[in-house]
């Protein structure tokens, strides 16, 4: 297969970039199938960082829920539905190991 070098635009600082030819051939052999949508600084800034940024910059929300084994408050980063049980970290990291269920 021919590889051509490409143009693109990246989606965090809208710089363009080069998406090489020799990129394109190390893709395919590793079976990615998208294409960057990051330019190569903002892919390096954004795996330092862990890989996920929240558009707020700020700290995670948390909600309050009941935890579904000990009946301790605990602390978690989404919105319980009640379709499913709720951990405090404590029961969430023994069910985790597999340790007392």
């Amino acid at each position: 297969m021919s590889y051509a070098d490409k143009s693109m635009d990246c989606r965090d600082c809208g710089q363009q970039f080069v998406f090489t030819a020799g990129e394109q051939e190390f893709y395919q052999q590793k079976g990615f199938t998208n294409a960057p949508t990051r330019c190569p600084q903002c892919r390096s800034a954004r795996k330092a960082s862990g890989g996920f940024s929240r558009s707020s910059g700020g700290p995670r929300e948390m909600h309050t829920a009941v935890c579904s084994s000990c009946g301790k408050e605990a602390q978690v980063p989404f919105i319980p539905r009640g379709d499913k049980p709720v951990y405090c970290s404590d029961c969430f990291q023994n069910q985790r190991s597999g340790s007392n269920w």
